[in-house]
């Protein structure tokens, strides 16, 4: 058995879903654009420049979950798979993740973004594992805090460990492994698995591709 993980945001999806979350619901005037709309591009350059500070980025990410209740939330998320989410998965990113299932590989989305927002997108590529940061919930209401370690830089390699061995599996167990990612945030990852593979990578992991010979992938257009 071989082992296939892939990161989402910018990889798999030609954009980012957390970012696209933010500026959908400010889009519904659920947030106010001038308060959050600056703030939301600031983190997400952090993040494409590896500074992102996690814990401030989802204390800001995840509060709007807690205003509201789940039903109501889950009729936006379905709204915004309509609008922001369908148009930016490519058939390149379907028979990718379409290859490794059909070779019998077990696969995983290992995102950073927090799994309210990434478990559809996952089922959509019907991917059954997800391994992203989760959102704490009391009595079915958010409450705008993770809980336990966010899927972020090492903190992937932690989960996608603690992951395997509820499984009974570990690095060990397979043959071969690939990891697909867009950032260098990711080179942690990256460097645990037998087949790195960089794909429409920014400048930072492009350069450390080359260097390092690993394979570079484009799947837009």
């Amino acid at each position: 058995m071989n082992l296939a993980l892939f990161d989402l945001d910018n990889t798999l999806l030609a954009g980012d879903s957390d970012f696209e979350w933010a500026q959908f619901l400010i889009s519904k005037g659920v947030l106010d654009r001038e308060v959050h709309e600056a703030k939301n591009l600031e983190f997400y350059e952090h993040y494409k420049a590896g500074t992102l500070d996690i814990h401030a980025f989802l204390d800001f990410q995840l509060a709007p979950l807690s205003r509201h209740p789940r039903e109501e939330l889950d009729a936006w998320h379905k709204e915004f798979m309509t609008a922001r989410i369908l148009p930016a998965i490519g058939q390149a990113s379907r028979q990718l993740v379409a290859k490794h299932i059909d070779a019998g590989d077990l696969t995983a989305i290992v995102t950073a973004t927090n799994s309210f927002v990434t478990g559809p997108i996952a089922r959509e590529f019907g991917i059954p594992h997800l391994i992203g940061t989760i959102p704490a919930q009391e009595g079915g209401r958010f409450t705008g805090q993770p809980r336990g370690t966010p899927s972020f830089r090492e903190g992937k390699i932690v989960r996608v460990e603690a992951w395997l061995e509820s499984l009974g599996l570990w690095w060990g167990s397979f043959e071969q492994s690939w990891f697909y990612s867009d950032s260098l945030n990711d080179l942690p990852l990256l460097e645990k698995v037998t087949h790195p593979v960089a794909v429409d990578a920014d400048p930072t992991l492009a350069k450390t591709a080359a260097a390092r010979g690993w394979p570079q992938l484009s799947l837009r257009g």
